[in-house]
């Protein structure tokens, strides 16, 4: 498992996923966990093993580590709005 997770740092730093920092005050660390998985080959045998740190988000609370959440999804109507339009205008869409 340390290949893997040596695997996983390399690939954090190289896209710079972090900035290292003080703490501010006031604030707390949320921590990360390892995940790890074993990717089997078609036939059944073991093709590698694979390992992900991953942020424990669920130890965050409302209105100390964040204040609103929001999920980028479009809304149906908004698509087909969208499509209405191109049509009307006869926009080529890609």
């Amino acid at each position: 498992w340390k290949d893997a997770m040596d695997k996983e740092i390399v690939a954090l730093e190289q896209n710079h996923s972090w900035i290292l920092t003080d703490l501010p005050q006031g604030k707390h660390l949320i921590g990360c966990k390892w995940i790890y998985k074993i990717k089997h080959k078609a036939g059944g045998s073991i093709e590698r093993y694979k390992a992900r740190l991953v942020a424990k988000g669920y130890n965050q609370q409302v209105g100390v580590d964040f204040f609103d959440t929001f999920s980028p999804v479009v809304k149906h109507t908004t698509i087909r709005l969208i499509l209405a339009i191109a049509a009307v205008k006869q926009w080529h869409l890609h």
